[in-house]
C-alpha cells in the first residue's frame, strides 16, 4: 500500500525519544524533521548526531511543515504537550502511559476531535514476539478455551534512577510496565473486566511501587494474573497459559513457546508414582500417549509497523491500532490497580469494563 511519507518531531531527547529518533531515520513512512528537549545537553547531543535541534518548544509546533508529533517525556508533562501540539494542528503520538487520570486522558481525546486530528499512545509491546506467540495459541485455539493467563516480567535493579522512581513525575511500575502488560491481556482477553485486585510493593523505592501484583476477572470467567518486580534474581516464566485442552508456557522472550495438549482424558491403569514423603495418582506425570507435546515458532514482528499503521490511519487508509476506547480501557484498570492497592479490596465494575 502506497503512503506518502509524513514529517515527524520529536519532544524529549532521552532513552525513548531517541528510540523513536533512531526508528524514524530509516523509516520507509515517516521524515525526521527535528527534536526539541527542555535539557540544552540534549539538544547538543542531537545536533551532534546529525539531527536539527529547534531551539524552543514553540519553534518546533510553529514549523508548518511538521505532520505529526511523538511526545517522549515524563508522565506528568504529557498533558500540556499534548493540549499544545492539538492546538498547532498536529497529529500526535504520545509516550504511554497517555497521562495519569482517566480525566486528563480523556481531555487529551476531546482536544484531538476538535483539531480533528488522531491521537494515539504508543503501545509497541503489542510487536513483543512472547505476547504474539500468547496471540497465536488463544487465536488457533489449539489447547481449547482459556481459564487463566499470567503474564510476569522480573528484574533485579529496582527502578531506574531517574524520575520513573518519583511520584511527582507520574513514576512506578504500574503506570511505567504496568500499562503494557494490562494493554496486552486486554487484548488476549477480550472479554469485559468484572474486578480487579492489586497489591504493590515498596522493596526498593517507597515513594512509589516497585513491583505489583494484579488479578483480574474477565465476565466470561477467565482471570489473569499480571506481575512486575524489581527484585527477583531467579525470574519466573514470562507467560504461563491454562486451557481446556493443554497448557503453554513462554520462559522469556527469547524462548520459544512450549505446549503441552491433553489428546486423552481418563486413564484406567494410571499407577500411583513416588513423591517425596509419599504417593499420588492426583499429581502422576502424562506421557505421550495421553498428550502432544510441540513449540510455537517466534513470530515476524517489526515494530516499525507502529508507525506505518498510524501513518495510514491519518490518510484514512487503515484503522489506527490503539484506539481510544483501548487506551482508555487500560487507564481504567490502573485506576483500579492504584484504589485496589490503597484500599486491600477488589475494585468492582457493574456491568463490567
Amino acid at each position: 500500500m502506497e503512503m506518502s511519507k509524513k514529517n515527524l518531531a520529536v519532544i524529549g531527547y532521552g532513552g525513548q525519544g531517541g528510540w523513536h529518533c533512531q526508528h524514524a531515520l530509516t523509516s520507509d513512512v515517516v521524515n525526521l524533521k527535528g527534536i526539541y528537549d527542555i535539557k540544552p545537553e540534549r539538544n547538543e547531543l542531537a545536533r551532534s548526531r546529525g539531527i536539527h535541534a529547534y531551539g524552543s518548544l514553540q519553534e518546533l509546533l510553529s514549523d508548518p511543515t511538521i505532520d505529526l508529533v511523538t511526545i517522549a517525556t515524563p508522565n506528568d508533562t504529557h498533558l500540556e504537550l499534548v493540549l499544545a501540539a492539538f492546538r498547532a494542528g498536529k497529529h500526535v503520538l504520545c509516550e504511554k502511559p497517555a497521562e495519569m487520570t482517566v480525566e486528563a486522558v480523556q481531555k487529551m481525546m476531546d482536544a484531538a476531535n476538535r483539531a480533528h486530528k488522531l491521537f494515539t499512545v504508543h503501545q509497541n509491546r503489542r510487536f513483543d514476539v512472547d505476547y504474539l506467540a500468547m496471540r497465536k495459541i488463544l487465536r488457533d485455539g489449539c489447547i481449547g478455551e482459556p481459564l487463566r493467563i499470567e503474564s510476569r516480567v522480573h528484574g533485579s535493579r529496582g527502578i531506574p534512577s531517574d524520575w520513573r522512581g518519583t511520584r511527582e513525575h507520574g513514576g512506578g511500575m504500574i503506570l511505567d510496565w504496568g500499562v503494557h502488560l494490562i494493554d496486552q491481556i486486554l487484548q488476549l482477553i477480550p472479554d469485559k473486566v468484572r474486578s480487579v485486585y492489586c497489591r504493590v510493593t515498596h522493596y526498593t523505592n517507597e515513594e512509589v511501587d516497585d513491583g505489583f501484583r494484579i488479578e483480574l476477572e474477565f465476565e466470561s470467567g477467565v482471570t489473569a494474573h499480571i506481575e512486575i518486580g524489581t527484585l527477583n534474581f531467579i525470574p519466573m516464566p514470562r507467560f504461563y497459559l491454562q486451557c481446556r485442552n493443554g497448557t503453554a508456557i513462554i520462559q522469556d522472550w527469547r524462548q520459544k513457546a512450549q505446549v503441552v495438549r491433553c489428546k486423552f482424558w481418563h486413564e484406567n491403569d494410571v499407577l500411583p508414582v513416588q513423591t517425596a514423603a509419599g504417593i499420588t495418582k492426583t499429581m502422576a506425570p502424562r506421557d505421550e500417549v495421553t498428550t502432544d507435546t510441540f513449540e510455537i515458532e517466534k513470530p515476524e514482528s517489526d515494530v516499525h509497523d507502529f508507525y506505518r499503521n498510524y501513518v495510514a490511519a491519518i490518510d484514512g487508509k487503515e484503522t489506527q491500532l490503539v484506539t481510544h476506547e483501548q487506551i482508555l480501557r487500560v487507564m481504567r484498570v490502573m485506576t483500579a490497580s492504584f484504589e485496589s492497592a490503597k484500599t486491600g479490596l477488589p475494585v468492582f465494575f457493574e456491568g463490567g469494563l
